[in-house]
């Protein structure tokens, strides 16, 4: 993270000085700049690679949980279960590295997203009108979270709210799936006759965090908005349901907290994938589900405060007594 210290204030200068359409047409010559909610450009920064330059992942490969080795006990991995298919486990060492898997469960396209500046881990149904999407990593951050782009139109997406910001589908949301990231332990307990993606065949040192210590800094990268009310640190993990936030400190005080008509609990046992510079060795975060009043998955996130109170400004802080 020292790197990304020394390197931000110079990628600061470089990107306002080039935020503006006139600069980026050569790059993404089909996408519309004409439509977007954006009220000012200088929101959009390079995050550093270019377009495609964090490769999505289409099609993957899967295994069964008997044939893993390679995954530890700790390591954290997004979870999506369909109603009559075989559950599904992404491991964020894949992620970290992808940020999108393109995937088809059932028949419905869904991308699995997860932007390590952020913490923000979702699935989406890729199902828009009356056609579908797959996503790629556009290499821009907005509040440093991950700027997504569909590949059918090269509108801009971004991912902490699942909507369109530039482009054919500017306002437009996509269906947020429930899913949760949980230890690799916890999937394979209950769900012994899983499957979990394989590791892609890309030249990536799998398994290490190249955000080394990252959810322990003072300040985010390359984000210039306003840090969270009520004294709360800007890299404390919240869980947000809609537009409110509980702080996970909250949550892992109380263990199991039942307001506003969910239900969200805490369980030790997954590994932080953004502390220790091997993700199975990071520091315990704990496991978060979070249920409606019938006992079902609801969709929500696990991200950093700053990153809810930068597209939340307005959302409710869930701080209990």
């Amino acid at each position: 993270m020292r790197l990304f210290s020394f390197l931000a204030p110079a990628i600061v200068i470089a990107s306002q000085a080039v935020a503006s359409p006139e600069f980026w047409r050569h790059e993404w010559p089909n996408t519309d700049f004409e439509t977007t909610n954006v009220d000012s450009w200088v929101e959009i920064m390079s995050g550093g690679p270019p377009k495609d330059g964090i490769p999505a992942i289409m099609d993957p490969s899967f295994k069964t949980v008997a044939e893993e080795s390679q995954i530890g006990e700790r390591e954290p991995v997004m979870t999506l279960e369909i109603d009559g298919e075989t559950p599904r486990a992404y491991p964020i060492r894949y992620l970290t590295w992808h940020e999108i898997v393109n995937d088809r469960v059932g028949g419905i396209p869904v991308s699995v997203t997860f932007c390590p500046l952020c913490n923000s881990g979702m699935v989406f149904d890729g199902r828009v009108d009356e056609g579908e999407l797959t996503f790629g990593v556009s290499g821009k951050l907005r509040n440093s979270d991950m700027v997504m782009y569909d590949h059918q139109t090269e509108s801009w997406w971004q991912q902490a709210i699942g909507q369109g910001i530039v482009g054919h589908f500017t306002g437009r949301e996509l269906v947020h799936l429930p899913a949760w990231m949980e230890s690799w332990a916890e999937f394979k307990a209950r769900n012994p006759d899983g499957l979990v993606m394989d590791q892609p065949n890309f030249p990536r040192d799998y398994g290490r965090n190249p955000y080394r210590g990252y959810d322990s800094s003072v300040r985010p990268f390359l984000y210039n908005g306003e840090n969270p009310p009520h004294g709360i640190p800007p890299l404390v993990r919240v869980v947000r349901v809609g537009e409110r936030a509980w702080p996970l400190t909250r949550l892992a005080t109380e263990g199991e907290v039942s307001e506003q008509g969910v239900t969200i609990s805490w369980t030790a046992g997954q590994a932080s994938a953004l502390d220790d510079g091997i993700i199975a060795k990071g520091k315990d975060v704990g496991t978060i589900r979070v249920k409606d009043a019938q006992g079902r998955d609801l969709p929500h996130d696990v991200m950093f405060a700053f990153a809810f109170h930068a597209f939340w400004p307005e959302g409710e802080w869930m701080l209990g007594q």
